[in-house]
């Protein structure tokens, strides 16, 4: 029996890490292409970006190797008659199976950590690459462009020399309140700062139309802007997709106080204000985004909360798609490798990608419970369940 399990599992392992790498690679350099063209990144900061992109490809990588391995392997066994062999011994098939689906959960344990590595650690550094090379990108693209945009503000120059801009025209997109301004000069120049989130621009003969007011400014003169003006994101509090397990609990803990606290808070107010007669205070101009914060407080814990199903989620689905992938091989015994892999890859990129997706959306905005996450793996393992007791019946 212990022959078995090591030639499974030596066939299995080469299988999984082959593809593996394979995958990885190919991801991989999907992800830093994606990377490079949406931010117009250099050589240099692609280069200090590889270690925080290589878990984000692991990521996607591993459950289709697994896939792939299980399929080559168990229709290459299945092809050769070696699971015929097995029964005709009067041995029960699963002596050849069980190690595959003990590799799987292994791989699956590791695929939760490296979910959480990507999602936490590589994407909070991918962040800061991008934060840290921004004057250059900035540079980059006004020098062979002419032109910097993000969704807040557009800056032309019409020549850049070294570090100076050379005539520059920095036009503020009109927010709740103010109306769009536009700031030029006759040269500028940019400094980041990252650690402070800020921007400055250094500008020599200034000239700002500022809601409808002109104002010259002889001379140097520096303005500071936010650097998500430059980035086009926006630089609130870490989304819960981006925190680490460990960091999860104590953070719903903090978000349960804080629901609770509004609450209260709510209704003491209103209590107040009736007790009072102070109607006017619950009106809907004044109470409504008292109501809309409670609610957005509700749905950060409800993201909290779905998070950690999530991540352990689509890492066992490595296991799930071993248990689909093993028997539909063995099965598809004549069939060609890549006949089984579609055969397996079809039905769950049909019904189990988009239950996964739809139950995060639900459970994220509080209409499933956090656990509902897990009903694309449940119904894989019934899939799976079904077809293994075919094979062995049969």
């Amino acid at each position: 029996m212990r022959i078995f399990t090591r030639y499974i599992l030596s066939e299995m392992a080469q299988a999984f890490l082959v593809t593996l790498a394979s995958l990885t690679v190919f991801v991989f350099l999907v992800l830093i292409g994606k990377l490079a063209v949406e931010n117009g990144l250099g050589l240099s900061p692609i280069l200090r970006m590889l270690p925080y992109i290589l878990p984000q490809a692991m990521q996607f990588a591993v459950p289709g190797a697994m896939l792939l391995a299980a399929t080559s392997v168990y229709g290459r066994v299945s092809s050769s008659n070696e699971i015929v062999a097995v029964k005709a011994m009067g041995i029960s098939p699963m002596v050849v199976i069980w190690p595959s689906f003990a590799l799987a959960a292994a791989v699956s344990l590791g695929a939760v950590v490296t979910n959480d590595v990507a999602v936490s650690w590589g994407d909070d550094g991918v962040k800061r690459v991008i934060l840290e090379s921004l004057e250059e990108v900035a540079y980059s693209k006004l020098s062979t462009t002419g032109r910097f945009r993000t969704d807040r503000l557009q800056v032309n120059v019409r020549a850049v020399e070294d570090h100076r801009l050379i005539g520059p025209t920095i036009q503020l997109a009109a927010r709740p309140g103010r109306q769009a301004s536009v700031i030029t000069a006759d040269e500028a120049q940019l400094h980041t700062d990252v650690a402070r989130g800020i921007v400055t621009v250094s500008m020599l003969n200034a000239e700002a139309d500022f809601d409808g007011w002109k104002i010259i400014y002889p001379g140097p003169f520096e303005r500071s802007f936010p650097i998500e003006d430059f980035t086009g994101q926006n630089s609130g509090p870490k989304s819960p997709s981006n925190y680490s397990l460990r960091e999860i609990s104590p953070a719903v803990v903090e978000q349960v106080a804080l629901v609770e606290r509004s609450k209260q808070e709510m209704a003491a107010d209103a209590g107040f204000a009736l007790l009072t007669g102070r109607s006017d205070e619950l009106s809907q101009a004044i109470w409504m985004p008292r109501v809309n914060e409670t609610i957005w407080a509700e749905r950060t814990l409800s993201k909290l909360r779905t998070e950690p199903h999530r991540r352990w989620a689509n890492g066992f689905s490595c296991l799930g798609f071993v248990l689909i992938g093993v028997p539909m091989a063995i099965r598809r015994r004549h069939g060609e490798f890549w006949g089984s892999f579609f055969a397996c890859f079809l039905p769950i990129l049909l019904v189990y990608y988009p239950m996964l997706v739809g139950c995060v959306d639900k459970a994220k905005d509080g209409g499933f419970p956090p656990e509902a996450v897990w009903l694309g793996n449940i119904v894989l393992a019934i899939w799976g369940v079904w077809l293994m007791r075919r094979v062995i019946r049969f």
